[in-house]
């Protein structure tokens, strides 16, 4: 909404309450950053055996997003490897991350089926994004 908030005011210091902020933003879209319609697409992409594909695939899903989606990625992306960086300090390694964030960016339209299975895919194609993220969003 067109509230204006102090990131200067205390309770923002916690490191916890701003990453749940993020996560809530997120979650309570009305369509999570990777569309409904590309949820399926995702978790057939993650599952090819071939790496090479499958990366290609990822790729082109990626740039196949609507422009909101696709440049909310590059930079949400951007800054969670600015987060993996500092893994030794933090303890958020590219598992750690895909594991929060996956479930949030990735869900599918109804949470028909079985969704501890979709729960392995939507971290592991949050992963692939973080660890190809120069190959997915180059410049």
């Amino acid at each position: 909404a067109d509230e204006h908030l102090d990131l200067d005011d205390g309770r923002w210091e916690d490191i916890h309450v701003v990453t749940g902020a993020l996560k809530l933003f997120f979650r309570e879209l009305p369509e999570p950053l990777v569309p409904f319609s590309h949820f399926d697409k995702f978790i057939a992409a993650i599952k090819m055996q071939d790496p090479t594909r499958r990366g290609q695939c990822i790729r082109d899903l990626v740039f196949s997003l609507p422009p909101t989606h696709h440049d909310t990625m590059k930079v949400l992306f951007c800054h969670l490897c600015r987060v993996i960086e500092y893994k030794e300090e933090n303890r958020m390694s590219v598992q750690s991350i895909a594991i929060v964030f996956g479930p949030t960016l990735l869900r599918p339209a109804s949470e028909e089926g079985n969704m501890a299975m979709h729960m392995v895919f939507q971290n592991q194609v949050v992963e692939h994004i973080l660890n190809q993220y120069s190959y997915i969003f180059p410049d």
